[in-house]
């Protein structure tokens, strides 16, 4: 199956990276290449992007669609925590941006083997990075009865997180569960007939809590946002994009951390805690898709913009 993947926010997000011909851009979700082949028409001969994915049908569908600019261009596979590391191992210490496009990709959800989609009855999966021996069938069948609420709630903010939680631990009792088909029959069977005929399909919360659990999304992206602050340049930015309240949540709150650190009670008159600010919010609300995006592609529905910029730190060290 050809990797496609609809960029969301396309235009917005490239205009606010604010591209310089002759600067270095990391995509840290690669994807089909989409975000980075804008970034790549913009750049000189001089300039230079970073791609990186950590599942290999991206990287292989970018590797051809970026083809034209291969001498401007390193893919990486691996996950954008290791993004420093990876960048370190290039000789390079600081870029001038960073974007993210968060989330799971339109092929990875088409592909029915991944597991992603509750449309279809495969394995068990949901893993980006199939590398990785951990899938959705290690967390449905090994995690407590107490964890299976936690994420449910949690990272799926579902409602009957108590009940599917209690219905998975009791279903495996009988059977290892194998299969998107088999844990769907469960959650429908925990969730009441009425709450069940709106709302959208019943497992899709409880696909999402496990997706991220399986990837560990939140975790990464909460630790990852302060290094890509580090890695900027004066006036670099950071871009991303995000589709869940959760995900704009941490983003939200991780810039605004970054644009003011200080700890300090508020009665101080000075601060003492010699935090410095590293820059500024640009977007102090996310940027939204355009009423046509919308009509162009349902999946863009809950995506939220988000920008960062590196304010002048003096000398870096």
């Amino acid at each position: 199956m050809e990797f496609k993947h609809k960029s969301v926010l396309l235009e917005e997000s490239i205009d606010a990276l604010q591209i310089r011909p002759d600067g270095i851009y990391v995509d840290g979700t690669l994807g089909g290449g989409g975000h980075s082949l804008e970034i790549c028409r913009r750049l000189s001969a001089d300039g230079r992007l970073i791609g990186i994915d950590q599942d290999a049908a991206a990287i292989e569908a970018a590797v051809r669609r970026l083809a034209e600019y291969q001498d401007r261009v390193t893919i990486i596979r691996c996950n954008y925590s290791e993004m420093r590391v990876q960048l370190e191992k290039l000789g390079i210490t600081s870029v001038d941006g960073v974007i993210l496009d968060l989330g799971v990709s339109s092929y990875q959800l088409d592909e029915a083997n991944r597991g992603f989609t509750y449309r279809e009855d495969v394995p068990l999966d949901m893993r980006m990075d199939q590398r990785q021996t951990f899938s959705a069938k290690d967390v449905v069948n090994g995690y407590s009865e107490t964890e299976l609420y936690r994420i449910l709630r949690d990272y799926g903010e579902e409602k009957f997180a108590k009940s599917i939680a209690r219905h998975l631990v009791s279903a495996r009792e009988s059977k290892t569960l194998e299969t998107t088909g088999e844990l769907i029959h469960v959650i429908k069977a925990a969730i009441p007939a009425k709450a069940r005929a709106t709302g959208g399909h019943p497992a899709k919360r409880t696909f999402q809590a496990i997706r991220i659990e399986v990837n560990r999304e939140l975790e990464v992206l909460e630790q990852s946002l302060g290094d890509m602050a580090d890695l900027l340049n004066d006036h670099g930015r950071i871009c991303v994009i995000t589709f869940h309240s959760l995900e704009d949540r941490i983003v939200k709150n991780k810039f605004r951390e970054l644009e003011h650190p200080c700890t300090c009670p508020k009665e101080f008159p000075v601060c003492v805690c010699g935090k410095k600010p590293k820059g500024r919010v640009i977007t102090r609300k996310p940027v939204v898709p355009s009423a046509e995006e919308l009509e162009e592609n349902s999946r863009a529905k809950s995506a939220k913009l988000r920008v960062f910029e590196r304010e002048r730190q003096g000398r870096r060290e």
